[in-house]
């Protein structure tokens, strides 16, 4: 062969090497597009196939809601250990079996682990001693309506982020009246139980209209007119009885709070006085406004939620004003029909963000709102802690990823959890290789095989807790 033979032999065979390798990466484009693709909308297919086949095993459609809830990476491995440590102590009832609430004791004693642990073991006796877990049904509050004649308060509407707003008028509050009515005793009833309506009817029904995770309160204290004559012994007591209930058995449910209308007078003498009743944590979460101030409520809180005494627009016709009307989506007489039916799901987009905030993964469930156990907590299911589909103990992706979907129907046995069929539909899940992030179908695991994989436990978890 000759020389120029070779040549353009050797040209003929790059050509067809170059136009094979071409073809390779555009078939494997391809692929990693429609394996993409296909993982995009697996969720949507998977949900689908979750509802057709939950039809023909539960032979009932359930109300379902969607609810929002970004977690900290950090925070949602001390919530583990704490929760592994309260099981082995056996200090975990059900019905307190919560992220959001293990959460919030965690908070109260800065992330070290062993005091959340004798700080909820203190709750648990409390409850037990007086009475909490059915004080919604046993205590009747019947002075409710002069009492408030004598301490004005009550809930009324949102903050723009959608948690419920609370409202004192301490300034037209008169302390000696309100004890020739009531006892310190059986007020501090009617407050617990007010907390319990937060923690099972007023947040539940915000993350349902917000669509987002709410377990705590912007509350707003107007103290015009307030002076030494409001703040006796008895408000006094009254106050470190409060104080105390608040943050030893429901810390952290307070967002912000605002004290308006402060004039010099309760800067220099009152609010001293007052702090003293406080923990430096809650005192870091108040701000002071003078009465020229009013309007920056109107930055946290939209006119139509404010009562116009306030600053906003609002002025409810019901008997009592704004006070009295307990306006909000607790009020909402379709919002509570999801809260009280224990039949209906939410299904929770959980992201998990890590401490750079440039990674994240994401997964979804579909629990029950709530329990049908003697308790009357909403429940989640806190397995998700522990669940190996859910992306604890794996590796974080940077954006953009997708995350592995763990989901389930639960239906009223309170003590079964039932996937659909074991023939599930394969689901894409992001993996990491040498070329970066590639795609690869992984089928969702069955019931068998995740019981198998992890200690689940069949205990139930709410919402937030507040």
């Amino acid at each position: 062969m000759s020389g120029v033979e070779v040549i353009g032999a050797n040209d003929e065979s790059r050509d067809r090497r170059s136009d094979f390798d071409n073809s390779e990466d555009e078939r494997r484009r391809s692929k990693i597009g429609n394996l993409k693709k296909k993982a995009i909308n697996a969720s949507n297919k998977f949900t689908h196939s979750l509802k057709k086949r939950g039809k023909r095993k539960i032979d009932y459609m359930v109300p379902s809601v969607s609810i929002e809830d970004v977690r900290d990476a950090k925070e949602e491995s001390a919530v583990h250990e704490l929760r592994q440590k309260l099981l082995h102590k056996d200090l975990l009832p059900p019905r307190h079996d919560d992220y959001h609430t293990l959460l919030r004791f965690l908070k109260a004693r800065e992330f070290n682990i062993e005091k959340p642990i004798q700080m909820w073991e203190e709750m648990l006796k409390w409850r037990k001693e007086f009475g909490t877990d059915t004080i919604l049904e046993d205590f009747v509050f019947d002075e409710l309506e002069e009492v408030l004649q004598y301490y004005p308060q009550g809930y009324h509407g949102v903050d723009r982020e959608g948690r419920p707003v609370y409202i004192e008028r301490l300034g037209k509050a008169h302390p000696s009246r309100l004890m020739c009515i009531t006892t310190i005793d059986r007020y501090m009833k009617y407050h617990v139980q007010e907390f319990e309506r937060a923690l099972l009817e007023k947040f539940p029904a915000c993350s349902i209209a917000a669509k987002r995770q709410i377990c705590s309160t912007t509350t707003i204290l107007d103290v015009q007119g307030l002076g030494m004559k409001n703040f006796s012994r008895t408000a006094a007591n009254l106050l470190a009885a409060m104080t105390k209930i608040d943050n030893s058995y429901y810390p952290e449910t307070l967002h912000r709070m605002y004290i308006v209308n402060a004039g010099p007078g309760f800067r220099k003498m009152l609010w001293p006085a007052a702090q003293k009743f406080l923990d430096a944590r809650t005192i870091g979460k108040i701000n002071v406004l003078e009465p020229k101030s009013l309007g920056r409520l109107l930055d946290i809180i939209d006119a139509s939620q404010l009562p116009d005494f306030l600053g906003g627009l609002c002025t409810c016709s019901t008997d009592g004003g704004c006070l009295r009307s307990n306006k909000g989506p607790w009020n909402d007489p379709e919002i509570m029909k999801l809260v009280h039916n224990a039949e209906a799901t939410f299904v929770r987009q959980i992201t998990r963000v890590s401490n750079d905030h440039h990674k994240y993964d994401s997964y979804v469930q579909i629990r029950p709102l709530k329990g049908t156990t003697s308790d009357t907590s909403t429940a989640e299911s806190g397995s998700d802690i522990d669940d190996q589909c859910s992306p604890i103990g794996q590796r974080s992706f940077a954006f953009p990823c997708l995350a592995p979907v763990h989901e389930e129907v639960r239906v009223s046995d309170p003590n079964a959890y039932y996937s659909c069929d074991d023939s599930f539909p394969l689901v894409e899940k992001t993996i990491e290789s040498d070329q970066g992030l590639l795609y690869s179908p992984d089928p969702l695991p069955t019931s068998s095989n995740v019981d198998s994989q992890s200690h689940q436990q069949t205990s139930s978890f709410y919402l937030e807790g507040v």
